[in-house]
């Protein structure tokens, strides 16, 4: 995943699910989204790996379909 800062079009450094722009030093927090609904996914993490659940009934989302979003902190 490479996201880019909203402001000055730097890259993010990301930090879990945080991301911070060294350009405009900026935070921004970092929601994903089912690309089916737009609702927000539940993050599971097990043995390193991290997977995304929609809880709207869509299950299990690949990290290639999940829809990040970038927010002010």
């Amino acid at each position: 995943m490479d996201l880019k800062c909203p402001t000055c079009h730097n890259p993010l450094e990301l930090t879990g699910t945080h991301g911070h722009c060294h350009g405009c030093n900026k935070d921004y927090a970092l929601r994903a989204l089912c690309p089916e609904c737009q609702q927000p996914l539940e993050v599971l993490k097990a043995c390193g790996a991290v997977d995304y659940f929609c809880q709207q009934g869509h299950g299990l989302i690949s990290k290639k379909r999940v829809v990040f979003v970038l927010q002010d902190v």
